[in-house]
């Protein structure tokens, strides 16, 4: 039964994809924040279709401790459920991702609408000016900055190397860090095609201020944070799917 609700999950979102990803073309006249709000409704959809589907929903706790500004996002990355979840959960927002994205048929034209912060990541010093310097661009501009440091999907109870793009953004500019967990991982495995049903949790942490602070000091808090939070989730989803 799984099987057969994952794959009338996917069917609805890769169909689905196509008029949107057209949408997304002829709205770039539009002004970015515009854009992003109808945009956003693909993500809203899918994860819509997920719970009727799947029966894969989610909670947010902490969300008191969102800053009233613009923040720099540091989060974990288990896998695709994020990157939806994240624009119902959080302010218009945009991502700092790997460019080669923006080369999807279809999926990339969204995401290219959307103004993200998109990195050549077999350049580590030209990608870490651009996240700084587009990055402050879009703080400024009132968007939040969702960054995954460790770069790429980790399986629930791996750790990645992190990266400082995120928080020598934060640094640079002044702007606070906010940490966040979640595991849905455990839900949505990275390159899994059955979706579990059950309740993914995100937790968002304490804001995290970066005046006066090393990108390391920044870096390291909320890597200790997420980490700490992501392995407590992990135990906590482990322990429901056994009873």
């Amino acid at each position: 039964m799984i099987a057969l609700r994952s794959l009338v999950f996917t069917i609805g979102m890769v169909v689905s994809l196509l008029p949107f990803s057209l949408l997304a073309v002829l709205l770039f006249p539009l002004p970015p924040i515009t854009r992003y709000r109808i945009i956003k409704q693909w993500a809203r959809f899918v994860l819509w279709w997920l719970r009727i589907t799947c029966r894969l929903d989610y909670e947010v706790e902490g969300i008191e401790n969102l800053p009233a500004g613009p923040a720099v996002i540091l989060a974990k990355h288990q896998s695709a459920w994020e990157t939806m979840a994240f624009q119902n959960i959080f302010p218009p927002q945009v991502w700092v991702l790997k460019r080669e994205l923006l080369w999807v048929p279809f999926f990339g034209w969204g995401l290219a609408a959307t103004q993200p912060i998109a990195i050549d990541r077999a350049s580590h010093r030209k990608a870490l000016d651009a996240v700084v310097r587009i990055g402050k661009q879009r703080l400024d501009a009132g968007r939040w900055v969702v960054v995954f440091p460790e770069g790429t999907r980790m399986p629930p109870g791996v750790r990645g190397k992190y990266n400082p793009g995120g928080a020598l953004l934060a640094t640079k500019t002044g702007y606070p860090v906010v940490p966040v967990a979640h595991n849905a991982g455990h839900y949505w495995p990275r390159r899994g095609f059955l979706k579990r049903p059950g309740r993914i949790r995100v937790v968002i942490g304490p804001t995290l201020h970066s005046d006066g602070k090393s990108a390391k000091q920044v870096m390291q808090a909320a890597e200790t944070w997420i980490e700490d939070t992501a392995a407590d989730l992990a135990a906590a989803a482990s322990r429901a799917s056994a009873t």
